[in-house]
């Protein structure tokens, strides 16, 4: 999404693309000011059973921005990005990194998992990620 293009989420998506009531009654009911947290949107999915990219389909169709990424890469004032390069990574850690990714990129989902593997917060997965200039790609909730 460029800044060219900021506020008309619902182009990111097919023209047929329908927004769901289920989703969009509960979107409505926790959104502030058109915005979701990203938690919310993970929350919302877990309450109605559904994958959080359907969660972040519906909030675009509505235009409602995704804010406050759990890994600190979107939605935050008044820098967009909140990560750090970590000062320090452990080998395990940043073997872990290194055997997720994907064309030389760490899936969201995969910096999730290793975050809950490791025992340690999701930023500190991003945080290792930007020291090791890894990009984290395929947002759970579609935001990248």
């Amino acid at each position: 999404m460029t800044k060219e293009d900021k506020g008309h989420y619902a182009k990111k998506h097919l023209h047929d693309s329908e927004v769901k009531p289920e989703i969009e009654a509960a979107l409505k009911q926790l959104a502030s000011n058109g915005e979701i947290p990203c938690a919310v949107a993970f929350k919302i999915a877990t309450d109605l059973d559904i994958e959080p990219g359907d969660v972040g389909i519906t909030a675009d169709l509505l235009e409602m921005r995704l804010i406050k990424c759990q890994l600190g890469l979107f939605g935050y004032q008044p820098k967009r990005c909140i990560v750090e390069p970590a000062d320090d990574i452990s080998k395990g850690l940043e073997e872990g990194i290194k055997k997720g990714l994907e064309n030389g990129k760490l899936p969201c989902l995969t910096a999730w998992e290793i975050a809950e593997d490791s025992g340690i917060r999701k930023m500190e997965i991003s945080s290792a990620c930007e020291a090791l200039k890894i990009k984290i790609c395929s947002c759970q909730i579609g935001a990248f």
